[in-house]
């Protein structure tokens, strides 16, 4: 069964919101990716290339059983969009390849395609899009993860 949690972008200071984050409701940073340990190829692709290898890629904080909070530092022509109050995006961890795909298409019909749905080289099948009604949405199946 897919799981919905908040992901939000920063231009730069993600991982001091985080560390904010943390000392209010405690835990742990299960997973830190920091830009520098993107490949080359993959950070021309995205359009990260020229972001500080220092910020967050990816970064997560669980706050219950149910909630993790994630989230990143942005840079490039996605900076170029975001303003605060629309730097929440949702992001959907689904169970298993197919209902990735699922979910994927059916939220994405009639919306805008912002990354295609495919297999990635952190081992995930990811996709972004933005919905008809103009929110944000990440698909996400983890390989190594189990339902």
């Amino acid at each position: 069964m897919a799981q919905i949690n908040a992901y939000l972008n920063f231009k730069g200071t993600c991982e001091e919101a985080f560390n904010f984050y943390k000392s209010v409701f405690g835990g742990e940073f299960p997973h830190v990716a920091r830009y520098k340990d993107m490949p080359a190829k993959d950070a021309q692709e995205h359009g990260s290339e020229g972001i500080d290898g220092e910020k967050i890629m990816h970064m997560s904080l669980p706050i219950s059983k149910e909630t993790v909070l994630l989230g990143s530092d942005i840079g490039g022509e996605w900076a170029s969009n975001i303003r605060e109050g629309n730097n929440i995006q949702l992001s959907v961890n689904a169970g298993s390849e197919e209902e990735a795909t699922r979910i994927f298409k059916g939220l994405s019909a009639g919306g805008q395609i912002l990354i295609p749905l495919d297999k990635t080289f952190w081992g995930a099948f990811f996709g972004s899009f933005v919905d008809k009604f103009g929110i944000t949405w990440m698909v996400n199946y983890d390989y190594g993860r189990k339902g």
